[in-house]
Parts: C-alpha cells; sequence; structure tokens
C-alpha cells in the first residue's frame, strides 16, 4: 500500500509511460517529522518498474502487501 509519493518527474503531464520505484515506508523513518513505519518480513528491499503508465504503477505500488513510498520519474 502506498504510503507516500515522490514525483520527480519534470514532465508532470506525461502519464503514459513513467519509470516506478517502490521502497519500504520504513526507510523514510529518518527523515525529519516522518511518520515511523515498521518493517515488514518478506518485503523487498527496492522495487522498479520500468516504462509503465501512471495508472499501472499506482495499482502495482498499491498492490504489494507490506507499506512503500512510490517514486515517480520520467521514462529517460
Amino acid at each position: 500500500m502506498i504510503t507516500n509519493a515522490i514525483d520527480n518527474r519534470k514532465s508532470r503531464y506525461r502519464w503514459k509511460r513513467v519509470n516506478a520505484i517502490a521502497e519500504p515506508a520504513w526507510h523514510d523513518n529518518n527523515s525529519p517529522d516522518a511518520d515511523q513505519s515498521k518493517p515488514v518480513t518478506g518485503e523487498l528491499d527496492y522495487e522498479e518498474r520500468k516504462g509503465i503508465s501512471l495508472n499501472d504503477a499506482i495499482n502495482w505500488a498499491n498492490g504489494l502487501q507490506y507499506l512503500v513510498t512510490l517514486y515517480l520519474d520520467d521514462e529517460v
């Protein structure tokens, strides 16, 4: 499930093809004012999908069985 999203796209209106990265939300625990998340057994350290639609990126990250921060980047 997405708990936070970081949109690094320079082309903010492109949605057909983006690169998406999902990291466990607890990676953000050391950030100032961050809500705290606990690690979950079996979660991956980092997952990436390249060249997928924004909709697919959101659905993919929401379907993960642990809390994630979703990073969006322009497809290069």
